[in-house]
């Protein structure tokens, strides 16, 4: 975890930028010694956002099933994740 004074951004946007980019992580910027603002890759974002909805749909189908509703057979629920998990590693969109 990186943390810089919000004072930076603006003195050293590519440096932020960069540091985003090599690491994959957050920085997180402080105003006044607390904490403001987090900047990230939008790469990172973006793999971020995919993995909590992958976990969200995967807590409802949990839900469902404790509940006894129908579900979807293993083969189906095989190609869904490996869709999933190809669109989150090589940025293919998914057919389902």
């Amino acid at each position: 975890m990186q943390i810089k004074p919000s004072a930076s951004i603006r003195q050293n946007y590519n440096e932020i930028a960069a540091l985003c980019k090599s690491t994959g992580e957050p920085v997180f910027l402080t105003k006044n010694g607390e904490g403001d603002l987090v900047v990230m890759d939008i790469e990172a974002f973006t793999r971020r956002e995919k993995m909590l909805k992958l976990r969200e749909e995967l807590l409802a189908v949990e839900e469902d099933r404790l509940v006894g509703r129908a579900g979807v057979t293993p083969d189906e629920l095989d190609s869904y994740l490996e869709s999933i998990v190809d669109e989150v590693e090589y940025g293919k969109e998914s057919s389902v």
